[in-house]
């Protein structure tokens, strides 16, 4: 084990004269690098919290102030209107002479001159953050209003912001009126409903708006005032930790590797590069240097999610699960062929190579020895309903070796499944797409930790994926970290001409440690229920992966739309003929321009849409009515996502009124049947480039093939898709086996040839667009 080889650099005799210690140099100096590495981590992180803390002003900054305060002392002007004698009158006497209480006087005055700016800065900036506007101009154009915000916005935003700069100066997310969401809801079911449904519909809404809904919202905006966001603790705890069934595929995600390359077949090499950029990234988010995300590049959005992107674990509990986030792992552990591994990720204060990582993982790979009794499936805990697996984890893990074996999973950076088969994208393999996405959402249901912020997988032929957990954080969080890693790995770190890890290799390293269980048979036979709950789950995914290539981004601004709106009235078309009806429909849309935002609810299955798809089937339809149809259903779209963006969603306000009725135990007809509604066409868009450190033009086929999720509704669609580049769309798509009703490869075609039917309503010109507009080209009615 790790730890018999460590102390074989410490040796203490006990002899008749004495102790003898003898202690290896290589061991002194471990432990004096370390110290020092920890000492100037302290060091970092304190430098860029203070400039964090003090932004959008700098630390020279004071220096500035105080010199012109005490400079002020040799004039006849006093500008602190006699604040400065004010202060001097009330510093103890007799300890200093009247010059030095006079510079003192300055010093104090200046500091809480310059916190007072600071504050007024931050307050004067989240005071223009607060306002949006800009996102409901038209595309291309921009006011003379906005063009004065955004340059307002430059100014009070100082230079090179840190990661966490911007975090005191975001507004909070605003409460809507009851009246506006009730009307935004009813108005977003119509369509849905006959009339008799929407009449009844309409007087339950009616009869909540006029009786229990103002006191809902006035508990609401009471808590607005007090939480920095009113919905992302309850949303965190009622949607995702107090669930009871299984998060395998029914909550966690996945996210995908690059979709055409492998930069090296050896799996031990790709995991290596891996899991150094990955500590690379830690590093600098322990630190807080990276950039935060912006909106046009100016607008900022909220960093706190990033947070627990690391050392951070779902613990299940019997009424609710809880989040443990940890600072500063410095060991991940590894599963492979049923045994459990602990790697530690430094030696003499850095981390470790590539190249030693490799060789790491290369150990697990030659190790030969079996699983113990329980060990193999172990994981499916995970998988499983969430009462057993706290209940076992009361009664079988908090003792013992057990229970030092489950703090180290639990404690990780994050957990590595170096999988014992090949996945990727393979254009000569049929449904090698799908494979690898039910690969990554459940794979064997025991050889990922489902609990853990995030599993990392790495295959026998160098392909990567991540399975992650939903709570802690939204896709486009994972998305960064991932964005950050590959680019790291094929960029800067590369590969030998052999595949291998580049630099040296220090063999003196210990080898990775075998975790050591003692699973009675009660548990295990907890364990064969989780895993086959669990494999019944996994069997019933049904996959499909679609590459659209015909056309993408590039064309479809040429339609002057947005490719989003697009592709949801697609996804509109394609869901009414594979079902001959319309939904209810989810797409997600984040709100990170607020302190702490999360997500919120587009409904996209508008009436604009519905007119828009019914002309599409109606044969007496002209190109031109359908394109006036889908003009509309598009701006419609636009606005919704807009409202959502900017807190005047429905959803995350409703479902916050039926928990502060459900606190103050008041029945609501209208919220229980809002929040049973089911979701039978869920729908989210996987972000790229978000740090742009890739340049795809230049190197096309270095792009990412997004991630997926699962079914949401038993006999509905789950629908992820990510815009590649200009000239592709993958479309991830889940349901259910057992659904009669649906079939994600038919589903796939559908989405193919609504895609189509759209984009030959326009036809190419030549003609140059508006000297304001982005958009390159143009489109005109086909008739």
């Amino acid at each position: 084990m790790a730890e018999a080889h460590q102390a074989v650099g410490f040796e203490f005799t006990v002899r008749p004269d004495g102790a003898d210690i003898k202690l290896s140099q290589e061991v002194i100096k471990n432990i004096y690098l370390s110290g020092v590495t920890a000492w100037r981590k302290r060091a970092i992180q304190f430098k860029n919290g203070v400039l964090a803390g003090v932004y959008p002003a700098s630390p020279s900054s004071w220096l500035i102030v105080v010199i012109a305060m005490i400079s002020t002392l040799y004039t006849r002007v006093d500008l602190s209107l006699g604040m400065i004698d004010l202060i001097k009158e009330n510093l103890p006497r007799g300890y200093m002479s009247v010059q030095t209480g006079k510079v003192l006087s300055a010093i104090l005055f200046a500091t809480l001159l310059w916190l007072f700016l600071i504050y007024l800065l931050r307050y004067s900036l989240k005071a223009l953050l607060s306002y949006h506007a800009w996102i409901f101009e038209s595309h291309g154009k921009m006011s003379s209003s906005t063009k004065l915000w955004l340059s307002l916005i430059k100014m009070f935003s100082g230079r090179r912001p840190l990661l966490y700069s911007f975090q005191a100066s975001l507004p909070r997310l605003p409460l809507p009126s009851v009246d506006d969401t009730i009307d935004r809801y009813l108005e977003s079911v119509h369509a849905l409903l006959d009339d008799k449904r929407y009449k009844q519909m309409e007087t339950l809404a009616n009869d909540f708006r006029n009786t229990s809904a103002p006191q809902l919202q006035r508990y609401l905006l009471l808590k607005s005032w007090w939480a920095t966001n009113y919905v992302s603790d309850w949303w965190e705890e009622y949607i995702y930790l107090r669930g009871r069934s299984p998060i395998m595929v029914n909550s966690n995600f996945y996210v995908m590797d690059l979709l055409y390359i492998t930069p090296t077949q050896r799996q031990t090499a790709r995991a290596g590069n891996v899991v150094h950029a990955m500590l690379q990234y830690r590093r600098k988010l322990e630190r807080g240097e990276h950039a935060p995300l912006r909106a046009l590049g100016i607008v900022p959005m909220c960093s706190s999610q990033m947070e627990r992107i690391f050392n951070t674990t779902r613990i299940p509990g019997i009424e609710t699960d809880i989040v443990q986030h940890l600072s500063d792992r410095k060991h991940l552990v590894v599963y492979h062929r049923g045994r459990f591994f602990q790697v530690w990720l430094y030696t003499g204060g850095r981390h470790l190579l590539p190249s030693e990582l490799e060789m790491q993982f290369q150990r697990i790979l030659n190790d030969t020895s079996e699983p113990q009794p329980g060990e193999l499936k172990l994981a499916a805990l995970t998988a499983g309903n969430r009462v057993p697996w706290a209940r076992a984890r009361l009664k079988y893990f908090s003792q013992g070796v057990n229970k030092a074996s489950l703090q180290a999973v639990e404690s990780s950076a994050f957990f590595l499944t170096l999988d014992d088969e090949a996945q990727g994208y393979d254009p000569a393999k049929t449904g090698s797409l799908d494979g690898y996405a039910k690969s990554l959402l459940h794979g064997k249901c025991y050889d990922r930790w489902f609990d853990k912020s995030f599993t990392l997988i790495s295959y026998t032929n160098g392909k990567m994926g991540i399975n992650t957990e939903h709570s802690w954080a939204d896709a486009p969080i994972i998305g960064h970290m991932w964005e950050y890693v590959l680019a790291t790995d094929c960029f800067h770190l590369g590969y030998t001409e052999e595949g291998h890890c580049k630099g040296d290799i220090n063999k003196g390293i210990p080898p990775p440690a075998r975790l050591e269980w003692q699973i009675p048979k009660e548990c295990r036979e907890t364990i064969e229920t989780s895993y086959v709950l669990a494999k019944q789950i996994a069997d019933d995914v049904d996959f499909h992966g679609c590459l659209f290539s015909e056309f993408g981004k590039g064309l479809i601004k040429k339609c002057r739309t947005s490719p989003d709106a697009f592709i949801q009235l697609a996804l509109q078309l394609a869901q009414f003929r594979d079902q001959g009806g319309f939904c209810l429909t989810y797409e997600s849309s984040m709100t990170r321009m607020f302190r702490e935002g999360r997500t919120e609810t587009v409904r996209s299955c508008t009436s604009e849409a519905v007119a828009f798809v019914r002309a599409m089937e109606e044969e007496d339809k002209t190109n031109g009515t359908r394109l006036e149809l889908f003009r509309k259903a598009a701006d419609k779209h636009q606005n919704m996502y807009r409202l959502a963006m900017t807190g005047s969603g429905i959803d995350r306000h409703l479902f916050c009124l039926y928990i502060m009725s459900k606190y103050l135990r008041m029945d609501s007809p209208f919220l229980k049947q809002v929040l049973s509604e089911p979701w039978k066409l869920s729908t989210s868009q996987t972000p790229q480039q978000q740090l742009n450190l890739v340049d795809i033009n230049k190197f096309p086929r270095y792009v990412g093939a997004g991630g997926g999720f699962g079914p949401v509704a038993d006999d509905g669609y789950g629908v992820s898709y990510i815009i590649v580049g200009e000239d592709l769309i993958t479309f991830h798509i889940s349901s259910k086996f057992s659904s009669s009703e649906t079939d994600s490869f038919r589903f796939g075609q559908n989405i193919r040839k609504a895609m189509l039917d759209i984009q030959s309503l326009f036809k190419p010109t030549n003609h140059k667009t508006d000297k304001n507009s982005n958009y390159s080209g143009g489109y005109t009615t086909s008739r």
